[in-house]
């Protein structure tokens, strides 16, 4: 038996107990990435919330009114809490971002609407290719990445069920694609995507990766049903929930919360003992429903950090730093690489995700020194930052710049003023990083 075995054998017996009680960014092109190592092979959970930014997020500071979610909590308290993950402003990018590894810019998928190219390399494609095709994999719930029923499988996706488009007109009578077909569901989706990840999961004789992508708590604002939340007896009418979306917002929070809890439970102990679960939001939270210190117009859709800083939290197999904060700059395209080493594929640097795996054991890993995002409307927008210093550049090319180590939610643009030395060698950097990314 080698160390690394001996190794994750022992993490298998640690996260039992748990369930029951660098630094560049340029992109690398495919030749220049090693043949892949392949070790062990533990489940991998990707739980995505739609619209849920660290303002509605339990164990972040940022919001006053939060959820009851004890299973999340759990994660938390028997995992690591990430500080400083960058997506993108809007679903669909993000979600391309997290699927190939690259950049908007590198696949086209900048806006919500925008369509992923099935020519892209899925992270479950590179993990059939690379693991001699060892995990079962399944895309449950929300894709908004193209509008063709076949696309999820033909881009190496075991398994699709879900919705294809962004939102639904009513969380209980929505249009549901299983593997190709299309039916009526008056389910609720929260209630019916986990319904349909456990089934699937029931079915598994080998490692899975399940990448299971909630709708809640996007719009529309509703009240979830009484047994999957906290909320109380709210008035069900449009006219409440448009004065106060708040507490219906959050209910949906706690019903995805009751149900990722459901699941996780259907997990037999062996299953539980050998999982790792990922938890993310994909872009911060709408306007309606955004909390101080972020404002309705630098939330979701915006480069500021209410728009791109969300919430992320990892436990189970592998993590060793239970109840810690993390505060090392990732992006979601690093969960890319990130998620093939966990499967036991060597692939630490790839396109433009960079692995953050040794950082679920080592505090002192090696990280990204900056970290990039962007948006397209009438230009691109793009932002980058590194561990202080923050630059946003317009689609007309004006600036703002922010020391996020004193003004973490940007209210003190420095462009204009008298930079002192480190500021400006700051910024040179970020213009620099910014140009190497983009070329």
């Amino acid at each position: 038996m080698n160390f690394r075995t001996l190794f994750l054998d022992i993490l298998v017996m640690s996260s039992f107990l748990f369930f029951s009680c660098n630094s560049s960014t340029e992109a690398i092109e495919d030749t220049d990435t090693p043949d892949p190592v392949l070790s062990e092979s533990p489940n991998i959970l990707l739980i995505i919330a739609d619209d849920f930014g660290k303002d509605a997020t339990p164990n972040y500071t940022e919001g006053t009114i939060k959820p009851t979610m004890p299973n999340l909590q759990n994660l938390v308290s028997s995992g690591i809490t990430f500080d400083n993950l960058w997506s993108y402003p809007l679903c669909s990018p993000t979600r391309a971002s997290i699927l190939t590894g690259k950049y908007g810019f590198k696949t086209g998928v900048l806006e919500v609407g925008d369509h992923i190219s099935t020519s892209e390399t899925s992270v479950q494609e590179y993990l059939d290719i690379y693991t001699e095709n060892e995990y079962a994999t399944a895309l449950v719930g929300k894709w908004h990445l193209s509008n063709n029923i076949q696309d999820p499988q033909t881009m190496g996706i075991d398994y699709f069920a879900g919705l294809l488009r962004g939102g639904v007109q009513s969380y209980t009578n929505w249009n549901l694609v299983e593997n190709g077909q299309t039916t009526n569901s008056t389910e609720y989706t929260t209630t019916k995507f986990t319904d349909l990840a456990i089934n699937w999961l029931d079915n598994q004789t080998k490692p899975w990766f399940l990448w299971l992508a909630y709708n809640a708590p996007h719009t529309p604002f509703h009240l979830a049903p009484p047994n999957l939340h906290t909320q109380g007896n709210l008035p069900s009418d449009e006219g409440s929930i448009d004065a106060n979306p708040l507490p219906y917002f959050l209910s949906a929070v706690e019903a995805m919360d009751t149900e990722m809890g459901r699941l996780i439970d259907s997990l037999t102990p062996e299953e539980r003992a050998n999982t790792i679960i990922i938890f993310i939001g994909d872009n911060g939270t709408p306007n309606q429903v955004t909390q101080l210190p972020y404002i309705a117009m630098r939330s979701k859709g915006s480069i500021y950090q209410g728009g791109v800083n969300v919430p992320m939290v990892i436990s189970g197999l592998g993590v060793t730093r239970m109840g810690e904060r993390e505060a090392a700059l990732i992006h979601t395209t690093d969960l890319f690489a990130t998620i093939s080493e966990i499967s036991g594929v060597s692939t630490q640097e790839i396109h433009n995700s960079h692995s953050f795996y040794d950082l679920l054991s080592d505090s002192n890993a090696t990280t990204r020194e900056f970290v990039y995002t962007e948006r397209s409307s009438n230009g691109v927008s793009y932002a980058i930052r590194n561990s202080s210093y923050k630059l946003i550049v317009h689609e007309n090319g004006g600036q703002e710049f922010y020391n996020l180590s004193v003004d973490p939610y940007e209210t003190n643009d420095l462009i204009g003023t008298t930079l002192s030395s480190s500021a400006l060698t700051a910024k040179n950097d970020l213009e620099v990083e910014a140009t190497n990314i983009r070329m």
